[in-house]
């Protein structure tokens, strides 16, 4: 079995029609192995993708950003774990957006993200991003009270207009050679109750839980209404939003992992072929070598 199979299988190429009842967060591909050949298959995705970064570093003309959104308990921090464990860390930088401070609140809502992008040949990884300003922002309207914007502006077309910004900003990247995956990790509400409960019932992942997390469960069918038109206004070719189920964390893994190299292979990377006097000069190195002792 190949990793292949997995990749493309959760983009939402159709974001007009797009309705997150209908995509099921337990979801395994109709796939049935057991946890070895899961864990075959990821480090085969893991070497592949650690070869690839190779590549992406040498060559230096492409970046890649790869943006994860979930409800908590989702997994997203153990997908970046598991995922992108064989790349090599001087080519990739992952950033947690957590509640903005005073100096992000004093600029426009893409700064503090538009701060963090990728250089060329570099991975970067948002674990949440700008998006927050679309779905956490919408769902409580007090913390778009607190970003001090002119009351002017601040209309009932707002979200149309993030949406409007955001979508312009990503084809903005896509054309200066930023190749953007973005991943909503699908957990059900059930599955993030059990995860909740684990939480809680052990002592060393006692620290994972506030009870703000409560809070936010509390909103679950806001934040799933608001996730649902986010994809819908924000899915686009040179963006597109992958719906992972992560009820199952050894399926979500795989099918990012899929997705990633399948990407990456897109985008024909190479080593950069040394030619002229560079040539010239690696060969009058190689007989300096050969005849030094």
């Amino acid at each position: 079995m190949s990793l292949d199979k997995f990749a493309k299988l959760y983009r939402v190429d159709k974001p007009d029609k797009f309705r997150l009842d209908e995509w099921d967060p337990r979801d395994t591909g109709k796939l049935d192995i057991g946890k070895k050949e899961a864990k075959n298959l990821l480090a085969e995705g893991v070497k592949r993708l650690s070869e690839l970064q190779e590549k992406l570093y040498a060559q230096d003309r492409w970046a890649v950003l790869l943006i994860f959104q979930a409800m908590d308990a989702a997994g997203k921090d153990s997908v970046i774990e598991h995922v992108m464990k064989g790349v090599n860390p001087q080519g990739c930088e992952v950033h947690s957006f957590k509640q903005p401070s005073e100096e992000e609140l004093d600029h426009d809502f893409m700064w503090r993200s538009a701060r963090r992008l990728p250089q060329r040949g570099r991975i970067g990884i948002f674990n949440r991003s700008y998006y927050e300003e679309v779905l956490v922002v919408r769902v409580h309207p007090e913390v778009l009270a607190k970003e001090k914007m002119p009351s002017t502006l601040v209309t009932k077309d707002i979200w149309k207009e993030r949406f409007k910004d955001i979508r312009a900003f990503e084809r903005y990247l896509a054309r200066n050679g930023t190749l953007i995956l973005k991943f909503f990790l699908h957990v059900s509400k059930e599955e993030q109750r059990k995860r909740f409960l684990e939480r809680l019932d052990e002592p060393s992942k006692n620290w994972k839980f506030s009870m703000g997390d409560l809070a936010e469960r509390s909103l679950w069918d806001e934040y799933m209404a608001a996730y649902e038109d986010m994809i819908r206004n924000t899915s686009r070719p040179a963006a597109p939003w992958h719906v992972v189920p992560a009820d199952n964390k050894w399926f979500t893994r795989l099918v990012v992992a899929a997705e990633v190299v399948e990407a990456l292979d897109r985008l024909s990377l190479k080593f950069p072929s040394i030619t002229g006097v560079d040539r010239r000069e690696l060969d009058k190195a190689r007989e300096i070598l050969r005849n030094s002792r």
